[in-house]
């Protein structure tokens, strides 16, 4: 694929006079900001190089090699004020399907989202608060990939979460230490929330120092979700989807892998290798609805679980988006089916860029 700097945001025909980029394929890719159609929340993307990546096994194996192309990683984590972008969308549809307008049938079924029902429990959810810059949190990881593919299908440009070995990648930032910026854990304070200087509460996003390339909150403040299965050794599948990245996609409902330190979690869970399993089961304990929500998790230990997007610089072909976002277990749909068409929790709808159209045009 070659790229234009006229129709890809974040590329340029030559250097930048100033700032950070990445050259590739005789184009440069720079960090820029996005706005999400029919709002006025912005989101800020940074450039990570690919080429070959030495992969750290945490547990003390031997280190994998791998290689991955270059793509964008969001700045900082996906805040409450983008997230909600996607939550309003449960009572938009309800309102398109009352209206008999932008209908979904089984013809246009693989190109409709679902709009997560609205939290039980707002105590739990918002127990951080729910400002527009603190990081969205408690969300399952079927949530998260709804959110790449809503805001992919809305503005044109393929989103998803990152591969654990994108993720180590981009918060590595080309160093060999346990943290981007060294191996002393004194300096962690410039770079991460983490419980010891936090009241176990996340912070606004971006108030900490950068990494090398751009990223900021990779070592705290929020645990972030990837797109692997938990295992006690990373990284399984070398050729992934269509060769690239590699991804160990799951075969079961849980644990999967959350990367990155976070307010709740003391400062050697922050290192850049350190990994974290999910606990779905017990995160949906305090839900008390049957099935429990696909969209959200109610319990504590949830509540510093969050997620940042990537943007690769190829965007791969139907089926393969569709593997990135879409429920990859079919239990996990079929829960997500039964709470939209048998309990009328959540909704299911269509996206695409005439939405924030359709929406201006409801009656009030």
């Amino acid at each position: 694929m070659t790229l234009h700097a006229a129709d890809t945001p974040g590329v340029l025909d030559e250097p930048p006079a100033s700032g950070r980029y990445v050259e590739h394929d005789g184009v440069y890719l720079v960090p820029h900001e996005v706005t999400i159609p029919g709002s006025d929340v912005r989101f800020a993307m940074e450039p990570i190089p690919g080429g070959m990546v030495v992969l750290s096994d945490p547990a003390g194996g031997e280190p994998t090699e791998v290689r991955l192309a270059p793509f964008w990683m969001g700045r900082c984590e996906v805040t409450w004020a983008e997230y909600k972008q996607y939550m309003k969308l449960c009572g938009v549809f309800e309102r398109f399907e009352d209206a008999g307008i932008r209908v979904v049938t089984d013809d246009n079924l693989v190109d409709a989202i679902t709009a997560p029902s609205k939290v039980y429990d707002p105590g739990f959810t918002y127990d951080s608060g729910d400002e527009p810059d603190l990081p969205a949190v408690s969300m399952t990881q079927y949530a998260a990939k709804q959110y790449t593919k809503w805001l992919s299908l809305l503005s044109g440009r393929f989103y998803r979460l990152p591969s654990e070995a994108e993720w180590e990648h981009a918060c590595r930032a080309g160093s060999e230490s346990a943290y981007c910026f060294g191996d002393d854990p004194a300096e962690l304070d410039a770079y991460a929330w983490h419980e010891d200087n936090t009241d176990w509460a996340t912070e606004a996003v971006g108030q900490k120092l950068a990494n090398a390339w751009g990223l900021r909150d990779m070592h705290g403040n929020a645990c972030e979700w990837v797109l692997d299965a938990y295992e006690p050794t990373p990284l399984a599948d070398p050729d992934g989807p269509g060769g690239e990245p590699p991804v160990r996609w799951p075969t079961k409902l849980f644990p999967r892998v959350l990367k990155g330190g976070s307010a709740y979690l003391a400062i050697d869970e922050a290192q850049t290798t350190a990994r974290r399993p999910s606990n779905d089961a017990e995160w949906r304990e305090y839900d008390p609805n049957v099935p429990k929500s696909p969209w959200w998790f109610a319990y504590d230990d949830a509540q510093d679980v969050g997620f940042r997007i990537v943007a690769p610089v190829e965007t791969p072909d139907a089926e393969t988006r569709r593997r990135y976002w879409d429920a990859d277990l079919p239990r996990i749909q079929k829960v997500a089916d039964f709470r939209i068409d048998e309990e009328g929790r959540g909704e299911r709808g269509l996206v695409d860029p005439a939405l924030p159209a359709a929406i201006r045009s409801l009656a009030p």
